[in-house]
């Protein structure tokens, strides 16, 4: 937030394949099924995404719920603070770092066990003939272990979600020593919607480069050229989506 005194200026980019948002512009909102807490909408349909992400942020015994409905997917990763998740008749202690998919035939309440922040995206669930409905998936990023990237130990890439076909999307997470990158100029039918956990870096999009930092986002479209350098003082941290394992519509 700037004073009165400053000129107004800001990092944002909304193009037709990508966008960038630092945190600072996104105004707070509100949602009928998380009535009291406050909620900032990332990206969605309006902006030309197939997804819709949100950065949540809950005051103690704040909480969301949802119905199943056999449509809608949600994921949910704890950036900060303590939160409980019930899904199907069990409970679940979510603290940074937790994460959780719930699938489009299970009900779920998140509550906060404290002040707590979270990204969450739903998705509309792509069935595919033979392929079963996966079960809720619960875990802790820490314990997924980083795997060296392309043969670079300076880049570390955690997969959340298992790379089955029950699954319709990655969620995933990439680390990069200061002065690591991306090995190439990635361009792909998957979009991306992007959260920068921690430090700095710069990234490719469409044909610019241009800065990033931590709780900066970042929407991709299909076919958006892209790639990253990580830069600053501390190793750099974000984590992702990525639509994968279904047929291309036509």
């Amino acid at each position: 937030m700037r004073t009165q005194s400053q000129l107004l200026h800001s990092r944002t980019r909304v193009r037709p394949r990508y966008a960038l948002f630092p945190l600072e512009g996104i105004p707070f909102s509100r949602l009928p099924e998380w009535p009291n807490a406050r909620v900032r909408v990332l990206a969605g349909p309006s902006l030309g995404a197939g997804f819709v992400e949100y950065l949540v942020d809950l005051q103690k015994g704040q909480e969301g719920r949802h119905g199943a409905d056999g449509q809608i997917e949600f994921f949910f990763y704890i950036l900060s603070g303590t939160a409980t998740l019930a899904v199907d008749g069990r409970s679940h202690a979510l603290a940074e770092g937790g994460y959780a998919l719930v699938p489009p035939n299970s009900a779920f309440a998140l509550a906060a066990a404290s002040e707590t922040s979270l990204l969450m995206l739903r998705k509309r669930y792509e069935p595919a003939a033979g392929i079963p409905v996966y079960a809720p998936l619960v875990a802790r990023a820490p314990q997924v272990k980083g795997e060296i990237y392309n043969g670079d130990p300076g880049a570390l890439l955690q997969t959340l979600i298992p790379d089955d076909l029950p699954y319709d999307l990655a969620m995933n997470i990439f680390t990069f020593e200061v002065g690591h990158s991306l090995p190439v100029t990635e361009t792909h039918v998957m979009e991306h919607g992007l959260y920068v956990l921690q430090g700095k870096g710069t990234y490719f999009l469409d044909d610019t480069w241009m800065e990033v930092e931590a709780t900066d986002f970042i929407w991709m479209g299909p076919f958006c050229p892209q790639s990253y350098y990580a830069t600053g003082l501390v190793a750099s941290k974000y984590i992702y989506y990525k639509n994968v394992n279904r047929e291309i519509p036509l």
